[in-house]
């Protein structure tokens, strides 16, 4: 059975693949039914083996995996990254960058964002985990400068796809998320930031990581942003959701030049 794939509707440039799996298409049981991609939640490890190898064959270029730490490390992968031992430590890294055809970069998400990147020219892509901590604390912008540096290429030559992740409607943070943003002590912006006080009286929000992750991008003047405008915690069907369900599997999104 192969796996089920969300393809972006980005209009990437020629020669450049992307996927990201939904929650279909694998062998895990539940709670992880049924493609589960990450071996640190619990799952059976001979399952995610299954699993990864499915999606493998289902993108047709070796996925590098990396250990995702909410962190701000860029990956370039290069050659020697393919075939890495099955059982080899994965680097410490949330986002990784190529030029390297055939190797996809990927990036594991159950409510993060995955955020995709391309050059226009189709010479070179990356990927990163985005969650509020990770796109606060500066993850995206060294994305695009490893990329940009790496490929001698400028922002505005890129194109960006935010995925599937936590909505507008399902975000509720507190004031640490606030003052991460700079939005401390001034009332935030409506677009951003939604006032919805918790049962007990204290202060709380609805927080739009999408338009987070917006503002950066256009603060980078990166040439075009497309947003896959979905979230996973209201697609039980198709996505894993941590938020949701606290016990559960892990999505993937990769990239690749062909």
């Amino acid at each position: 059975m192969a796996p089920d794939l969300l393809h972006p509707a980005w209009g990437a440039p020629r020669g450049v693949r992307a996927a990201m799996s939904l929650r279909g298409g694998g062998v895990s049981a539940a709670p992880f039914g049924s493609l589960n991609l990450s071996f640190g939640v619990g799952d059976d490890a001979a399952a995610v083996a299954e699993n990864r190898s499915r999606f493998a064959a289902a993108l047709g270029a070796p996925p590098v995996w990396m250990r995702q730490v909410h962190g701000t490390q860029v990956l370039r992968l290069t050659a020697a990254h393919r075939g890495l031992p099955l059982g080899a430590a994965p680097p410490v890294a949330d986002a990784a960058w190529t030029s390297e055809p055939g190797l996809a970069c990927t990036v594991g998400a159950a409510d993060c964002m995955p955020v995709l990147f391309a050059l226009r020219d189709g010479s070179a892509v990356a990927a990163a985990h985005a969650g509020w901590r990770g796109l606060a604390g500066g993850v995206l912008q060294a994305t695009l400068q490893a990329l940009c540096e790496g490929a001698g290429a400028r922002p505005q030559d890129v194109q960006a796809w935010l995925g599937p992740c936590i909505g507008p409607r399902q975000f509720e943070v507190g004031g640490e998320v606030l003052a991460a943003f700079g939005h401390a002590g001034d009332p935030p912006d409506p677009a951003r930031f939604v006032p919805r006080p918790r049962a007990d009286g204290s202060a709380a929000w609805l927080a739009n990581l999408p338009q987070l992750a917006k503002d950066v991008l256009s603060a980078c003047s990166v040439g075009e942003v497309t947003d896959a405008a979905t979230c996973t915690v209201e697609d039980p069907s198709r996505f894993f959701s941590y938020r949701r369900d606290r016990l559960t599997g892990r999505m993937a999104a990769a990239i690749w030049c062909a």
